[in-house]
């Protein structure tokens, strides 16, 4: 049975967020045995030196938080990651493209993403669908897409949005992505409580800046 620690994301996002906050959180991370890190791509180099030899991964972002970037870009930024040491990628999907019903892009995206594996198989993907935006039809057919191109995760939310993960929406992924595309739940989430009911859908990751909070069993809050 997997423990609880071990679904946790722990997250530190913000645009503010300063040197000094980001060894904090890979003291906390390490000390916790969380899955990893997720820190933006600047703070990567940084995380993977302090957590060297911890077991604890690093986790960055692509194309945060609007998914807006053309693929080009995403597909170099995440590149770039990995080459400073980046191990997991959560890259946003072009929302955008979702709601023009260009189901077409959103699967070459998905692709070109899912490509990074090639060359290093370790590498886990994860896309974002920042489930604020869409219909329960659309995330159904995300999930679908998710799992005909053969994604690691998808999630729910950069924590940017107007909304965060949704148990309606979870459910939703979990349905229909298929027995190896895994889901992880971010955004709002900060209790013992919350993570269990996410957990009992079926999320393999939680994202948020509450992991000790969520262990403890103690109350988070309110950030991502």
């Amino acid at each position: 049975m997997t423990a609880i620690h071990e679904y946790i994301d722990h997250t530190l996002l913000k645009a503010e967020a300063t040197k000094e906050q980001i060894e904090q959180l890979c003291k906390e991370a390490s000390e916790h045995h969380f899955a990893t890190v997720c820190v933006n791509p600047f703070y990567v180099p940084i995380c993977v030196d302090l957590l060297k030899d911890t077991g604890v991964k690093v986790c960055t972002v692509v194309g945060f938080p609007l998914g807006a970037n053309k693929l080009s870009i995403k597909r170099l930024e995440a590149e770039q990651a990995i080459e400073d040491g980046a191990e997991e990628i959560d890259y946003v999907l072009n929302i955008s493209a979702v709601k023009n019903k260009d189901f077409l892009f959103v699967k070459e995206e998905m692709e070109a993403l899912a490509r990074l594996k090639e060359e290093r198989p370790d590498v886990v993907v994860k896309c974002i669908f920042e489930v604020c935006y869409l219909t329960p039809a659309e995330i159904e057919e995300l999930s679908i897409l998710a799992k005909e191109v053969g994604l690691d995760f998808i999630k729910t939310s950069t924590g940017f949005g107007s909304g965060g993960a949704t148990l309606e929406a979870v459910q939703l992924m979990v349905e229909n992505s298929g027995e190896h595309v895994r889901v992880k739940a971010s955004g709002g989430i900060r209790t013992r409580d919350q993570f269990q009911k996410y957990k009992e859908l079926g999320v393999s990751r939680v994202g948020t800046s509450n992991g000790i909070a969520i262990i403890s069993g103690t109350q988070g809050s309110i950030n991502y």
